[in-house]
């Protein structure tokens, strides 16, 4: 399904594989840890029209570890060609090491260890994320670039998301719906959190990667706030997910096995399986986020900057709000799950 922005990129623009057979590093500078300057490289085609095909071409370094790429002899790259009209290569550009075959490999593994280890289970699970991966790349994120509102794009994406993924696990069953309902009221009360705390906080969606890269690309039209805003509910809808599934799923199997029981007891033994599930769900989130920056922690600490400094920062304060606000969606969705499982397992 097209996204309606294909045409962003030049037509005439192939993507190939090409194995680096030359390399000159005369022109490279090393300024201590930085280098700049360019590397002349010669690429041989692996594949396509242009295939056997060799190409001299510059390697530009702009003095940046995150971007910049150094090429040796028998390395493969991703390579993109410019033709004419006439099918012939005007320009060749080495875009960075070619990693594509061994993403799909590791793609492959999970998939097998997934559906070896959970059978028909695992295989729903498969098609999930899949569905998951699709919708975020073909729906989420095609509507935010044409400006639609980011908050209530994405609130709808999630529920999509979250009515896929339980039911396509649970069946449409009353474990599924109490599963939905309870993810849903997770994510809204993270939503809602979000869009005060941001303000109150005073953030903005710059500390996104990349953020200010979209607005010089001619999308100065979005509003990044509230797309900090979906980005942090949309973060910790997984986890409230999975939460969510792990208290319907208990409160169903002891309503199975105790049919006579009441509302009440039903009740509390939701509320007693989220409170041993929702510490280590927590710690998750607060792992996951720290991971992401654990160099910028790092630099604080060997510069010795205090805590007080550290976390006034506005990327550091972003991530807090992350963490606490998608630990709030998942403190509050046991008891929302608890309470709708208790009126829809027991019938009295």
């Amino acid at each position: 399904m097209p996204t309606g922005f294909e045409g962003a990129q030049p037509a005439n623009a192939l993507r190939v594989r090409g194995e680096i057979v030359e390399v000159d590093n005369s022109e490279v500078q090393r300024l201590g840890m930085i280098k700049k300057g360019h590397q002349t490289i010669v690429v041989r085609i692996l594949n396509g029209d242009h295939e056997g095909e060799e190409h001299e071409t510059a390697n530009q370094l702009m003095g940046r570890m995150d971007l910049d790429k150094l090429y040796a002899v028998g390395d493969t790259a991703l390579v993109v060609l410019s033709e004419n009209d006439a099918g012939e290569i005007t320009f060749v550009n080495a875009q960075d090491h070619y990693r594509l075959g061994l993403e799909v490999l590791l793609l492959g593994l999970f998939a097998v260890l997934l559906v070896a280890f959970g059978g028909w289970t695992g295989l729903k699970a498969l098609l999930s994320f899949v569905f998951a991966a699709l919708l975020l790349w073909k729906g989420l994120v095609p509507a935010l670039l044409k400006g639609y509102d980011p908050i209530w794009v994405s609130l709808g994406v999630v529920a999509l998301l979250a009515a896929v993924v339980i039911f396509l696990v649970a069946g449409v069953t009353r474990k599924g719906m109490a599963a939905f309902i309870g993810a849903f009221l997770g994510v809204l009360t993270s939503c809602l959190m979000a869009w005060y705390f941001t303000h109150e906080f005073h953030l903005h969606g710059a500390v996104l990667p990349f953020a200010e890269t979209l607005l010089y690309s001619g999308f100065g039209h979005l509003d990044l706030v509230r797309i900090y805003i979906a980005a942090v509910f949309i973060a910790a809808s997984g986890a409230v997910m999975d939460l969510a599934m792990d208290v319907a799923a208990s409160m169903h199997e002891v309503v199975e096995k105790k049919p006579d029981i009441s509302r009440i007891e039903a009740l509390k033994s939701g509320m007693r399986v989220g409170r041993a599930v929702v510490g280590t769900m927590t710690t998750t989130l607060l792992l996951a986020y720290s991971g992401g920056f654990i160099t910028l922690l790092m630099a604080f600490m060997a510069q010795g900057i205090p805590l007080a400094n550290m976390f006034n920062l506005v990327y550091v304060a972003a991530e807090v709000l992350k963490t606490l606000v998608g630990s709030f969606g998942l403190v509050t969705v046991a008891p929302f799950t608890a309470l709708v499982g208790a009126f829809i397992f027991v019938r009295k």
